[in-house]
């Protein structure tokens, strides 16, 4: 490897991030389902007596081991 020159950059690498079309229908589409979905669970908490504690069974199921 004697072509090595640390004085010269390789212009030939890809710019990062690499491109990616995030705005794609089906994208888009699932995301407004999911704020839909996420606005009928805020407004079903509030509704709650105690909202913390539905909150906090919520913390205690993602702990749980598989």
């Amino acid at each position: 490897m004697n072509d090595f020159n640390k004085s010269q950059p390789y212009n030939n690498l890809l710019l990062l991030p690499p491109r990616a079309d995030l705005e794609t229908k089906e994208i888009l589409t699932k995301t407004i389902k999911a704020s839909r979905a996420l606005a009928q669970l805020n407004g079903a908490i509030r509704n709650l007596p105690n909202p913390s504690l539905f909150l906090d069974t919520l913390h205690l199921q993602e702990a749980k081991p598989n």
